[in-house]
């Protein structure tokens, strides 16, 4: 194990000291860290989960070997917080000691370990930085960064010109005003905020979840909705112009075929699909992006945040101390909307 020195002041965080389930994570003291020249240390008030943060805990394990992380220990994991700056390097002017905001932090840059959310502070390149939405609270504003910030740049704009490694062409938005959208995992967090984009900007919606969810779903502007526990739906569904399967992986395959000719398909985990014979066959387009941390763009969508043209919803919270059980609660499946720590 990693023996490592400790600043002046510390925080409490919680890390891990070698790669495995929930029980890996420690609730402890760690190094406070300085804003570095663009940076602004957030004192956190609130951080969002999402599944980078357990692929991380289990050292990616589903990436090809040569991608994995070796693993400098101690790791805190997480990306997405809501807080107050509690300072700023010299050289940053657009915010100041006081200021409410929220962040996707160093994502994917961090995506091994850099970009340390678990925790009462956290240092931000002041970039990935935007003022918290006034209208909802800490916990709510957490929830929504990289769920919202995947939805949106895949659905509406990208917002980068990073290329992404997984395919040769730049991934573009498809219009959706009076198109017919069907989203699988529609209760999740990139699902919840899927089906609140396309209905906001016109289309029809086809949730797909379990059954549960159905009034949660409509409630959120879904026009139909199918139970894929009672009914697969690639064997009902057809002539739709758009799939965002936020589930993704080696099954995305199977909505090909739910699809009009000249339609797309979106998988916000790409890794996996193998069909892309039988989609240029069918005149299918299937293309996914790797999103990325944009204070610009959190700003734009902390407007909708702001004014409820987009709600976050909470599955569940815990204390930053009981991060442990949130990793529980997300390896028990079927969530509704986003997992949130909270630090008093």
């Amino acid at each position: 194990m990693k023996v490592e020195a400790m600043s002046a002041e510390t925080m409490k965080a919680v890390r891990f000291h070698a790669f495995g389930g929930p029980e890996v994570l420690v609730y402890e003291d760690a190094p406070k860290p300085e804003p570095r020249p663009g940076e602004i240390l957030v004192r956190v008030h609130a951080v969002g989960l999402n599944p980078p943060d357990w692929y991380l805990r289990e050292g990616y394990r589903t990436l090809p070997p040569e991608w994995q992380p070796k693993g400098a220990f101690p790791i805190i994991p997480g990306t997405d917080i809501s807080g107050v700056v509690e300072a700023a390097a010299g050289d940053v002017e657009e915010f100041a000691v006081g200021d409410e905001v929220y962040s996707m932090v160093r994502f994917p840059s961090g995506v091994f370990g850099d970009s340390k959310a678990y925790a009462e502070y956290v240092s931000v390149p002041a970039a990935e930085v935007a003022p918290k939405p006034a209208g909802i609270d800490h916990s709510h504003a957490a929830g929504a960064p990289m769920s919202l910030l995947t939805a949106w740049q895949f659905m509406v704009e990208l917002g980068h010109d990073e290329p992404n490694p997984l395919q040769p062409n730049r991934h573009r938005p498809v219009p959706l005003d009076g198109k017919t959208v069907l989203i699988n995992g529609a209760a999740g967090g990139v699902g919840h905020f899927a089906v609140q984009i396309a209905k906001w900007k016109g289309a029809r919606v086809i949730a797909v979840a379990s059954g549960k969810h159905e009034s949660f779903l409509r409630d959120l502007g879904a026009d139909e909705f199918i139970d894929y526990r009672k009914t697969a739906p690639e064997d009902v569904v057809r002539d739709v112009d758009l799939v965002i399967d936020s589930v993704g992986g080696p099954t995305t395959g199977r909505f090909l075929h739910t699809l009009k000719r000249g339609g797309a398909l979106f998988p916000v985990f790409p890794l996996g699909f193998s069909g892309a014979g039988a989609a240029a066959a069918l005149g299918v387009t299937v293309s996914a992006t790797q999103v990325r941390s944009s204070g610009a763009q959190l700003q734009e969508l902390g407007r909708l945040l702001d004014d409820g043209t987009i709600r976050v919803a909470i599955d569940s919270t815990f204390p930053l101390a009981e991060a442990r059980r949130s990793h529980e609660r997300a390896d028990h499946g079927h969530i509704q909307g986003k997992i949130v720590l909270t630090i008093e």
